[in-house]
């Protein structure tokens, strides 16, 4: 009786079991949709490289009756010296490397004295600020080339995109761009710009 008993009390107990169980609600979760970003209506355009100034090969006209401010008084232009070899130096007051090469080009300077050859030094600094710094400079290193301020247009034109300070170019008689390179060379500077003007002064004859 007793087996009976336990026997009917297991049978209800899953009975009661499987009814709590079939009541239970199965939940799901849900993902928010997620709306997809949208372009804006007046998107900003992007901004466009702006080119660099392209390698100098040829001197241009308007470079050539280009008026570039002495550093004594008045003024010169490239024009003024068609038929030479024309040299010119872009250096600045505070580049270092600048008041190493001074001396080399100047004894290069010398050597061509009396030859078709024109040593022009350029500085794009700017004079109304920098002019004090500018001629302690000249007179520190004894600079003798004809000197003169290069203005934004005459400077990018002549640097054609390098930013490097000092540059050198050596120039031909019909106002071919034969080298430029940038920077200074200890002992080789000098060299290498005699080697140029030998050379330009050799398609000259």
């Amino acid at each position: 009786m007793r087996k009976l008993i336990l026997l009917l009390l297991l049978v209800a107990t899953i009975a009661l079991t499987s009814v709590s169980q079939s009541g239970r609600r199965v939940t799901t979760s849900r993902t928010t949709p997620v709306a997809p970003i949208q372009p804006p209506l007046n998107p900003e355009p992007e901004p466009k490289p702006v080119a660099a100034a392209a390698e100098l090969l040829f001197l241009p006209e308007s470079l050539r009756e280009r008026p570039i401010d002495a550093f004594d008084s008045g003024s010169f232009r490239f024009a003024d010296f068609l038929g030479k070899v024309v040299v010119v130096n872009i250096w600045a007051s505070w580049c270092g490397p600048c008041r190493r090469e001074v001396p080399e080009y100047e004894k290069v300077r010398q050597a061509f004295a009396g030859r078709a050859v024109e040593f022009i030094g350029l500085t794009p600094e700017n004079p109304h600020t920098s002019s004090d710094r500018v001629k302690r400079f000249v007179r520190d290193v004894s600079f003798s080339f004809r000197l003169g301020w290069a203005d934004r247009e005459t400077a990018r034109t002549l640097m054609g995109g390098q930013a490097g300070i000092p540059q050198t170019l050596v120039i031909d008689a019909d106002g071919r761009v034969l080298s430029h390179w940038t920077g200074y060379s200890p002992r080789r500077s000098g060299e290498k710009l005699k080697q140029s003007i030998d050379h330009a002064l050799e398609l000259a004859q």
